[in-house]
Parts: C-alpha cells; structure tokens; sequence
C-alpha cells in the first residue's frame, strides 16, 4: 500500500513494477529484485568492484528552504552496512552544501530493517534527491532496497511533542542528559512492519557514565490543561531483562516548578523494543508537561534505547467511559483498584506482552483457595444528571488458571460520597479459554454522581488466576442514531459500540426498500474498510432532500464472515426552497455549494449510430449504439460574492459532482460532469453582485473509490506543535483547506 504523503510515485517507493525511478550513481548496476513487503519486488544495488556503492533518484524533488524533509527505507543485506542521504540542488540541479547523511547502521542484517534521516532543506535548496548507499568487499555483492519514503515528517497525530522530540532523525538537541547520563543516536537493527512509519531509523542512546539512575528529560514542555488526562508512551529497549527502566509525565506549575511526576515501569520480556505507557490527570496549577525516561541501577556503559516519544490527550478505552486510562488499562500498575475482600491478591501483569488486551498488560487476580473475592475501582464522576439513567459496564477477561465465576456490579455514591448501594446483575461463569468481554446494563440511582466499578470474583478451584483488562462504564446510549443536518443538506449517521476489526457496509435505504451504499473516507462503505474505533460518525452528503431514508448497517467478523445488523431510524434532510438546488462534491463536502436555479435543462441523450441507405430500397439500415445519458445546460444564479466565489472553489476541481434539486422538479439526483461554465452579469449597475452562470451537464456514474476527505484526527494543537508561528502556516498552506487536509505546499 503506497506510503500516504510520499513524494515518490508508486513504482519509485515499491519498486514494483519496476525500479525505473532508480539510477546507478556510484560503482554498481542496478537490477529486480525479489523478496519485497512493499510489493513483490525490491532494488537490488550489485557492486563492481570493491568500495562504496551509491544509486539515486532519478527525479529531483521539489523541497522550500527552511522546511523539514524525512526520507527512509527498509533495507536488506548479509554482508553490508548501509546509509540514506538527501542531496539539496539548486533549481538547476547543482548541489547545495554536502550531502545530509544518516548515520550508518550498526551492523549489517539480512532481515528488511529501516533506515533513515530527517533535516531541514538549508538556504538555496529547491530541489533534493535520495541517495542509498552501502560499502561492499568486493565486486558482486548485492544490497535490497524497496519502502522508500520522501515527504514531511510522519507524526504521530495528537501529539503535543515536535518530530524532533518524538524520533531523534534530527537529531538528539530536543532531549537532556540527567546525572551521570550520556545520550546519543544509534541505528540498530530493527524490523519494524513495513506499514509502521512512525519509528525506525535512528534511536535515542542513554548510557551510564557510572553506577546509579541514568535518564533524559525532553526539553520542550508543551502546554496542558488542569484536569485533562494526559498520556505518554514511547519504546524503550533496555540492557537487560534484569533493568529497570521507566518513563515518567512530569507536570509543572508556570514558574516551571515540578508538581507531580506519574511513572510508568517496564517490566521487560527481552532486551528489544517494548512500547510503555503512563498516563496521569494535569493537577491544579498545571501549566506545561514534560516526559522524562531512565534506568535504576544502572552499571558503567549499560545503553538505554528509546524510540517514539509521544505525550497526548489520553482516549477513553471505550467512548463515554467515566473511567481514566491508568484505571482501565492497568499499564503502570493497578492505578486505583483496591480488594475489599477475600483472599485474592491483585496486580499488574507481568512481564510485558504476556497478557493483555490494551495496551501491554493486564490486572491479574490471584486466589488461593476455592472461594470469593471482591475488587473495587476507584469512584469517579459521572456525567451531569446521570441519577435514573442506564450505564453499560463492560471489560475483558480471560481465565488463565482454574476456574471463575463473575458478579459485574456498580457502586453508586451522591455528591457527599454517601454510598447509595450497589447494583449487580446475577453471577456467572467466566467463559475460557482467550479473551471474552462481558458486559452488564445498570440503571443509576437518582442521587448517583459518581460510580465504582465492583467485582465479586469466586474461584472455583484454588491456585486460579483471571486477567481483567479494558474496564469501561458509560452512558447506555442508542446504538444507532440519525440526525439530518438542515445547513449542509445531510445527514449525521452515528454508531456506537462497534467491535474494531469488523468490517463495516453501511446502505441508506429509501421507502421503496432500495439500497445505495454510502460514502467513507476510503470510498463506498462495502464491506472491505476496518473498523478502527468503537465510535464512528459518518457523514452523509448524498442522501437525497426531502426524502425519507433509513440505514441498514451491517457487521461482518473477518474470521468466521458472520453478519451483524442494525437499523436506523428514518430521518429526512429538510430543503426550504424549491427554487434552489444543491450542488456537491462527494469527496469534499465542506465545497458543496447551494444555488439558485434560474433555468432547469434541456435533455438531450446522445447515441452512436450509422445510417445506411441501400440503392432501391425504401428503407435504411441503421446501426445504433446505446442512448446515452442525460446532456444539457443548467442555469443557475448566485447572488453574491460569497456565493460566486463558493461555486468557483467547487468547479475549480473538476471532480464528478452531486447535482440535487428539490422533488416534483421532474429530475432524480444526478451525478454529473461539468463542462466549460459561463459567468454572466445580469445587467443593472456595475457593483450588482448577482450573476448568471450556464453550467453544462453530462451524467455519469457515481463515483465509487473516492473518499470523503477529512483530518483524519488532526486537531489544532497538532498545527501549533508542527510550526513555530502562524506566518510559517500561511508559508506552507494555500488555503484552509489544505490546512485541513494537511496538503502542504
């Protein structure tokens, strides 16, 4: 699948058809190789002789000056180290300053593993090319390349920390050493999936100068708000499986003094990368945020490896859960959970990896003996005037020894903490083996502001062990919801509780029980996208103007195929003028445009035919294709500047457009292409802002691979944390749009 944001064409990432993207540069011939992840094909760089082996770009990019630029690539040798480079040009193709490097990788693998580098395009670059380069022994020796990457850097979204805090390609200046620490940057050899472009090349080094904690602080410290909670997560890959090695959110006030440091311990499986998380609410007086990582003692020389430094908005496990992330994933420990009784013992799961359902690890509940125990959350706030309304609890569990039975109980308090009792449906046997997730439906009481969640856990055999994980209790909403949208003529279709990695296809029907799909951001809604949170909104700009229409959804498990289906209620999409149309562009709704119309058209139907009149007789033969579709010319007027400049925004693309009038027009919604349009004045003083366009129409089929676009979880902050000011937005973005949609310049 093509890298999104990549500069390069298709075949120039992958190699596949062909490397034809790809020339010699230095001392070897290029040839197809085989063995790629990225397609089947790779580049394969042989040698001539002896020395330092180089190809290239057969393109050169255009790059701004003072824009930061990162290029990677998997890589595969047996016998060779590798390095990627950018070559800054001149618009004339001549070299600017020397090439930026990165640094070569440890040693040389076999296996694909990354390579890269990131840095700003200096004073006088226009243009920049990819050189890959390796040394080989001798004549022969054959080196893989394929995956190649060009573009902006590729962030994390949400994250508060810049590219170069998150991933040391840059370099290592975002971070500062700690007491008896050193840090670097290294390029172990690491087999990231060949879709993960968030990691990989460079890592972040901290040595031990000496017995004791080593550990690094990031320099930047984002802004945070009182009471938010927030989340840190990087890859740490310590010296040993004996080490403890940790990350920490500290929290400062606006002097910059610390007041709450929340750490998160790994508790390593091996010496590779393992991916540690901590999360902590912003205390009172909470200004800036840092994250710190380290090791405890630590002996002289011992590296820790970290890679992937995010701090973000932490997301609820389930949408609408009143639980915080550290109570509901247990990936520092078992947060707030307390045992109100029995014998079992609780804690987090251990080691990394070995049991766990979000995140890394799990709670583990341990009893002895064959008998009952119960284990409590903390209390936590519900939402305003919850009291008499439905909760849903919901968690995951998996018996890992003996056997379980399972009470899923609430407990509710008032204002004054005043517990107002507990609320529990009947015990039940815990299912086995693998993961399961329960769920019970609870009704509030009508004084309840704040809630508990309270497990009574009765072994059934002693030594018996349960692993509880992704703990969640929210408000019982419906489903399904539908809401039509009056100011952009859609509709809000909202689904809740989705089980991600089901595949989702989602048809509006209309009275007469026809079906049409609607539209994703990967295209049509058919059975082919994954879902990827339990919370999707879809909006839909194609359902038809005064038309009562509902949505079938349908669920299919990718393992076993099978189905799962909800319904919507009806809903209608309101228009209040017959004299205005609409008309849309499927792929970027926030163009679509209403104007009135002055004139409907014409129809014609094209058709392909042949007349052939034969000598004596009355009659011709005639050969005729199909009638075509509708052809004619639309009239329209717009009514003021706004207007005028909206509906040249939409035609600007050229894109297949939405043309819906209101019903009893005698036309259906139509797909169509438009040709050349007219702008007309409609007479009257210079300054009349009304005018009168002709817009030629040819109906087409509705397109069916194009995606809504969006920001696909791009917020403000993101903007805030990629540039220094707003000047270098406008610098890099031609419009809001493409702000919106991350399309630089």
């Amino acid at each position: 699948m093509p890298i999104p944001g990549n500069m390069l064409s298709a075949a120039t990432e992958s190699m596949d058809p062909t490397f034809t993207g790809w020339r010699v540069r230095l001392n070897c011939t290029l040839l197809a190789g085989t063995g790629g992840r990225n397609g089947a094909k790779s580049l394969s760089v042989k040698s001539t002789g002896a020395g330092e082996v180089q190809a290239e770009t057969v393109t050169m990019y255009s790059v701004t000056a003072g824009q930061t630029y990162q290029v990677f690539a998997d890589s595969s040798s047996a016998t060779e180290v590798e390095r990627i480079g950018l070559e800054w040009l001149t618009n004339l193709g001549s070299p600017v300053g020397s090439i930026l490097w990165s640094l070569p990788t440890a040693t040389a693998s076999s296996s694909w593993h990354r390579v890269g580098v990131a840095g700003v395009a200096p004073a006088g670059a226009s243009r920049v090319r990819i050189v890959l380069s390796s040394t080989a022994a001798g004549a022969a020796v054959s080196h893989y390349w394929e995956n190649v990457y060009l573009g902006a850097p590729i962030r994390t979204t949400g994250n508060l920390l810049s590219f170069a805090t998150e991933t040391p390609e840059i370099g290592t200046s975002a971070w500062t050493a700690g007491a008896n620490t050193t840090i670097s940057r290294q390029v172990p050899m690491i087999a990231w999936p060949v879709d993960w472009y968030w990691a990989g090349a460079h890592v972040l080094a901290l040595t031990a100068t000496g017995a004791g904690t080593a550990s690094a602080v990031t320099v930047e410290n984002p802004v945070v708000t009182p009471g938010v909670e927030y989340l840190a997560f990087t890859y740490l890959a310590p010296p040993t499986t004996g080490s403890t090695c940790w990350i920490e959110l500290r929290f400062y006030d606006g002097t910059g003094t610390q007041l709450s440091a929340t750490r998160g311990t790994l508790a390593p499986a091996s010496t590779g990368f393992q991916r540690q998380r901590v999360s902590a609410p912003a205390p009172a007086g909470a200004a800036t945020c840092r994250l710190a990582v380290g090791m405890d003692s630590a002996t002289a020389a011992q590296v820790l490896r970290v890679e992937q430094a995010v701090i973000q908005a932490a997301p609820p496990v389930q949408a609408g859960s009143v639980l915080p992330y550290a109570d509901a994933s247990f990936e520092q420990g078992v947060a707030g959970w307390t045992k109100t009784a029995g014998v079992a013992t609780i804690a987090r799961s251990t080691p990394w990896g070995t049991v766990a359902l979000d995140g890394s690890y799990s709670l583990t509940v341990t009893s002895s003996t064959a008998t009952a125990s119960t284990i409590r959350s903390a209390r936590f706030p519900l939402p305003a005037s919850s009291g008499g309304l439905g909760f849903r609890l919901q968690f995951g569990e998996t018996v890992t020894a003996g056997g379980w039975t399972v009470t899923r109980g609430v407990r509710w308090y008032d204002a004054a903490n005043t517990d107002l009792g507990l609320t529990t449906p009947a015990a039940a046997t815990a299912p086995n083996p693998g993961w399961w997730t329960l769920f019970a439906d609870h009704v509030a009481p009508a004084a309840a502001t704040q809630a508990a969640v309270e497990l009574t856990l009765t072994a059934t055999s002693t030594s018996s062990v349960v692993n509880i994980d992704r703990v969640a209790l929210w408000r019982a909403l419906p489903l399904t919801t539908v809401q039509a949208q009056a100011s952009t003529a859609s509709v809000t279709l909202t689904l809740r509780e989705l089980d991600v990695g089901d595949l989702i296809r989602v048809y509006r029907v209309t009275a007469d029980g026809s079906r049409t799909l609607v539209r994703g951001s990967s295209g049509l809604l058919d059975g082919t996208v994954a879902v990827t949170s339990d919370l999707m909104v879809i909006e839909d700009s194609e359902a038809p103007l005064l038309v009562p229409v509902s949505y079938r959804v349908e669920l299919v498990d990718p393992v076993d195929a099978s189905t799962a289906v909800r319904g919507s209620g009806t809903v209608t999409v309101p228009h209040g003028d017959i004299n205005e149309a609409w008309l849309k562009d499927p792929g970027y709704p926030q163009r679509n445009t209403k104007v009135m119309v002055r004139t409907a058209p014409n129809w014609q139907r094209p058709v392909e035919r042949g007349v052939y009149r034969v000598a004596g007789r009355r009659n011709p033969v005639v050969l005729s294709g199909v009638t075509g579709g509708l052809e004619g010319e639309l009239a329209v007027w717009t009514r003021s500047d706004e207007e005028r400049q909206a509906l040249h925004y939409l035609l600007d693309s050229g894109h297949v457009l939405l043309w819906q009038a209101a019903p009893g027009m005698g036309v259906d919604d139509m797909y169509v292409s438009v040709g050349q349009p007219t702008e007309a004045r409609v007479g009257g003083p210079a300054m009349e802002p009304w005018r009168e366009w002709s817009l030629p129409l040819t109906e087409v089929d509705m397109p069916t691979t194009v995606g809504v676009s969006g920001s696909s979880g791009r917020t403000w902050q993101d903007i805030l944390t990629e540039f220094t000011d707003w000047g270098a937005v406008r610098d890099e973005f031609a419009t809001w749009e493409d702000v919106f949609l991350n399309k630089r310049g």
